[in-house]
Parts: structure tokens; C-alpha cells; sequence
């Protein structure tokens, strides 16, 4: 079983403070880091930056969003980081462009990856994309290696597994709170409520309607808090068909949470003693 680290604490810190946070990560045993592209560093200049900065550790974007550059140079720099650091490269991708059909945009968008003339040696590599709904879960399966679904309840890693079938990657990022404060918990929810229309729409499947947003029931199935809770969680998103669990740390404020990070190793542990042990 697999169990890594997925953040956006990155932006705006200093490349140096990046740099050490990546190499804890690895020694502290996680197998995988994932980061987020919002307003930070260009997705694939940052990965191969961890990515020189560790030597086991397996670096994912999570996503690399696909309005911010054209097919042909996304295809070039996956190239070039798969020759580079071989099986260490994910390449999460997804995003939105304005007035287009996310699913006929994703479509578009891996055929001009996939047809690009480039000279670069054509590595093995891994691709997963950012999939909730069935269609775009099916593209996962059928043009990727799989998917990383982001803010999603255990339900949603049973449907991607029905959909994508057992072959396909599914990796699902799971955010956490360390201690017992809901609250930081709740104001995350309630951001991507806000803001995030398609996020709505995937909750509703699940039975989800605005009469949960704000509740206690809606933020306990999207955000697991306690050590216990993220422990159990974890076991539940393994247990429904995903491959890897990437946890991201809510802590209220933008700092590397290192010190909660050293907490989640102990957690990670616990998980997998209890895989093996049964």
C-alpha cells in the first residue's frame, strides 16, 4: 500500500526552505509528494527542482493544469523529466479552459500531447488525470494511466474503481487535520464549496445537496480529523480500490507543516502494520 504527501504550502516560499522539505519528506518514508499549481511555480520547472533535491522519492503534480501551456510543451517537459529521473515522474494534469467542455478540452489536449514531433527519447512515463465524474474517469482509464481525484468521500474511490476497472491508477488526495480543531476543517470545505462549481456538482452524486454545506456530516466525509480518523480513513479509500492516498495537512496558516508531516509518518506506519498484519 502507498501513502504520500500532497500540498500547496510550497507557494511563496523560498526554493532552499522547498528543497529541505522535500528531502524530510523522503527520509521520513512517505513514497510519494504532490503539489498543487495555482499561483506558485510552473508545475513542471518545480518537479524536476524536487526532484534533484531527493534521490528515491517519487514527484506528482497535482495537476499541472493544462490552460497554462500548449500540448507540445507539456509533451516535451514529460519527456524530459521521465529520461531524467526514471520512475520518479507523475504527471497529474487537468484544469479547466474558459467556455470549453472540460471532456472535449481533455480529449483535445492528450491528442496534441500524444501527436507532437518532438526528438527527446519518448521514456516510460505516468500520466493520470483529474477525473470525478464518469466520463472524464473513463478518459482516465482509456487515455492515461488512471486518476487523481481531488476532494472526493471514500463513496467517489469506489465509483472511479467500478468505472476505470482494476488496472487503472488511482491515486486520491485526502485532506487531514492533525488534532481535533474541525473548524480549519470546515473553512476548507466551505472554500471549495464557494468556488469550485464542479466539486458541487460531484458531491451531489453522492447524495450531497446545499443543505449539508456547513455540516458536520459533509465535512467529516471530505476531511478526516485525528489521528484515528485519518488512520481509519486511509484503510477505508485502500479498501474501496485506490492504489495511493496522498494526504494533504490543513493547519489554518500557509508555513510547511513539517512538524505535522513528522506526526503523519507514525500514521502512515500504523496503516501499513495493520495491511500486513491483517
Amino acid at each position: 500500500m502507498s501513502v504520500g504527501i500532497w500540498t500547496f504550502s510550497f507557494d511563496g516560499k523560498e526554493i532552499g526552505e522547498v528543497r529541505d522539505a522535500a528531502s524530510e519528506i523522503e527520509e521520513l518514508g512517505f513514497d510519494t509528494l504532490w503539489f498543487g499549481e495555482y499561483l506558485g511555480r510552473e508545475a513542471f520547472t518545480q518537479a524536476g527542482l524536487l526532484l534533484a533535491a531527493t534521490s528515491r522519492l517519487t514527484v506528482a503534480t497535482g495537476i499541472a493544469r493544462f490552460g497554462h501551456r500548449e500540448p507540445i510543451a507539456a509533451a516535451a517537459a514529460e519527456r524530459t523529466l521521465a529520461e531524467a529521473y526514471p520512475g520518479r515522474f507523475v504527471l497529474g494534469l487537468g484544469g479547466h479552459l474558459p467556455g470549453a467542455k472540460p471532456l472535449e478540452a481533455m480529449r483535445g489536449y492528450l491528442d496534441g500531447m500524444d501527436e507532437a514531433e518532438l526528438s527527446t527519447p519518448d521514456s516510460p512515463r505516468r500520466r493520470l488525470l483529474a477525473a470525478l465524474g464518469p466520463k472524464m474517469l473513463s478518459l482516465a482509464a482509456e487515455r492515461a494511466d488512471g486518476a487523481h481525484p481531488y476532494f472526493v468521500p471514500v463513496e467517489h474511490t469506489a465509483l472511479a474503481r467500478e468505472i476505470m476497472g482494476p488496472s487503472a491508477y488511482l491515486a486520491v488526495e485526502q485532506a487531514v487535520v492533525l488534532g481535533s480543531d474541525r473548524e480549519i476543517a470546515r473553512r476548507h470545505v466551505s472554500m471549495y464549496l464557494e468556488l469550485a462549481a464542479h466539486h458541487r456538482a460531484n458531491l451531489r452524486r453522492f447524495g450531497f445537496t446545499e443543505e449539508d454545506y456547513g455540516s458536520d456530516h459533509l465535512v467529516d466525509a471530505l476531511v478526516a480529523v485525528g489521528e484515528d480518523a485519518i488512520c481509519a480513513r486511509v484503510r477505508a479509500h485502500l479498501d474501496a480500490g485506490a492504489d495511493h492516498v496522498c494526504l494533504q495537512v490543513l493547519t489554518g496558516d500557509d508555513r510547511i507543516p513539517l512538524t505535522e508531516w513528522r506526526l503523519l509518518s507514525g500514521v502512515a506506519g500504523s496503516v501499513r502494520q495493520r495491511d500486513v498484519t491483517g
